[in-house]
């Protein structure tokens, strides 16, 4: 477990593709879980330690994951996630080139529980919700190309069925169109970068997430985009 910030209200790991945030029909240990147990025995704490879920990031996604440590923290994170005060930048791999350099994409995305999916549409329709993220391509490699993801809204599954929806499915996602999954059940798609005022200090808390670890293709990526930047 990788802490990237912590002080007394707040707590911002790097989540590793397969881990999950809160418990589910599973029965896994989440995230918020491992958390709760390492802070009690790390400060010798008697009580219960309070760890409040604020957003979520799906099982095979990795990345910056904030969590609350009081009650307060959690209640103003809530709505500031609401509101679209937290930005947050993801990295996705896909094999196909997007068809624009850049673009902003707006669907319409609607979720059906039975097979855990989520579908968009170009137009509005009965109980969808509207879903915007922008993009842009920051990388390639012979086989890849690295876009790195701005969400303006928080639908589920909203970049993995966007993205797919232009003809570039996340790697590793079966789900969503991909040819062949990963070997380890991850989808490469990571939670990069996260940027907010502290609900509490209202210092501006800006973190980004390292890239998998001991991935080759993560790292040749990561390489090329800073070379692009150059």
């Amino acid at each position: 477990m990788e802490i990237l910030y912590e002080d007394n209200h707040i707590i911002i790991v790097n989540k590793a593709a397969g881990e999950i945030v809160q418990g589910d029909k599973t029965g896994d240990e989440p995230l918020s879980e491992t958390l709760k147990r390492f802070i009690k025995e790390r400060d010798s704490k008697p009580g219960q330690v309070f760890m409040g879920v604020v957003h979520r990031l799906d099982r095979p996604v990795s990345g910056v994951v904030v969590f609350a440590k009081t009650s307060k923290a959690l209640a103003r994170l809530n709505a500031m996630f609401a509101k679209g005060d937290v930005h947050k930048t993801y990295w996705a791999v896909s094999r196909n080139k997007p068809p624009k350099e850049a673009d902003t994409l707006v669907h319409y995305i609607s979720s059906v529980e039975r097979n855990n999916k989520s579908y968009a549409s170009p137009t509005p329709k009965e109980g969808a919700k509207e879903a915007r993220l922008k993009y842009r391509l920051i990388a390639s490699t012979e086989r890849y190309n690295l876009l790195e993801v701005n969400l303006m809204t928080g639908r589920k599954h909203q970049i993995r069925v966007q993205l797919s929806s232009i003809g570039c499915p996340v790697k590793g996602d079966l789900k969503y169109g991909d040819k062949r999954s990963n070997p380890d059940g991850s989808i490469s798609l990571h939670a990069r970068h996260i940027n907010f005022v502290h609900p509490v200090s209202q210092k501006v808390i800006d973190v980004t997430a390292p890239v998998p670890a001991g991935d080759a293709l993560w790292a040749a990526l990561e390489e090329a985009a800073q070379n692009k930047e150059q």
